[in-house]
């Protein structure tokens, strides 16, 4: 059974670290289910370089 094309890849990206000035950004890759969620999604992630908890949100 082949798989529907709901689900897509998305990428996400640190809104907190562009303000800070370091060098580098904060990205991860997840997938959405387009169906349920058909607007852009932000999440709490860990961000490596400012060692904290930000918000992530999607980018195109």
């Amino acid at each position: 059974m082949a798989k529907k094309g709901n689900r897509v890849q998305v990428i996400l990206e640190c809104t907190e670290h562009k303000e800070s000035g370091k060098p580098g950004t904060s990205r991860y890759i997840t997938t959405k289910n387009k169906k349920n969620t058909p607007d852009r999604i932000e999440l709490k992630k860990f961000n490596p370089i400012l060692k904290k908890m930000t918000v992530h949100k999607e980018i195109k």
